[in-house]
């Protein structure tokens, strides 16, 4: 059986697709074949120089979804699996991968989700809101923000002494000990349904 091809799309630092690369390194079932950023500055591209192959597009560029799309098929992606993505999706590309984009949001959803809330804005906004607890959740991507079937959810415990960089580093153990773990069990789980259909 051919290996699944996923590609990465991130923005920022890229701990998370670190994680990805790191857990899909030696698979027999998945391959990490692409890294795709809007940001030629992102800490990503460092670390994954000559690991992965890498696609740095503008972010005109990041709202074409046909082009998108292109650089999909030409890379022959099966999955999309987004990694601190600061871009909406286009709805051509969500169009073409029907469940297949899957991301990770840093808070308990529906909570704290939707336009803006991303990184430290979520940490601060938890942190504002004295909640008791936080956590991750990875979905699936729909035509709206943080919309799409959960996938799952984790929490970690919140003390009224942490700062919103204290919930940042719990929230990020667990994206890190979870996100490619779920992202292996989804795609395995659709492989055996494909074979069963």
């Amino acid at each position: 059986m051919e290996k699944k091809k996923i590609a990465i799309f991130a923005s920022g630092s890229g701990s998370n697709a670190m994680k990805l690369i790191e857990f899909f390194h030696d698979s027999q079932i998945i391959d990490v074949a692409l890294i795709l950023t809007n940001n030629q500055d992102a800490g990503i591209l460092k670390k994954s120089a000559g690991l992965v192959e890498q696609v740095v597009i503008s972010n005109e560029e990041a709202s074409n979804g046909m082009l998108l799309k292109k650089i999909m098929d030409a890379h022959k992606i099966d999955y999309i699996v987004l990694a601190g993505y600061l871009r909406k999706i286009p709805d051509e590309l969500i169009d073409a991968f029907p469940d297949r984009i899957i991301n990770i949001h840093p808070a308990l959803l529906p909570k704290y989700g939707g336009k803006g809330m991303y990184g430290m804005n979520v940490h601060e906004a938890v942190f504002e809101n004295r909640e008791t607890k936080s956590g991750i959740t990875i979905h699936l991507v729909n035509n709206q923000y943080d919309k799409g079937r959960i996938l799952v959810q984790v929490e970690t415990a919140l003390t009224q002494k942490d700062s919103p960089q204290d919930i940042r580093q719990k929230v990020l153990k667990i994206e890190h000990q979870y996100f490619p773990k779920v992202v292996n069990e989804y795609i395995q789980a659709r492989i055996i349904d494909e074979i069963i259909l």
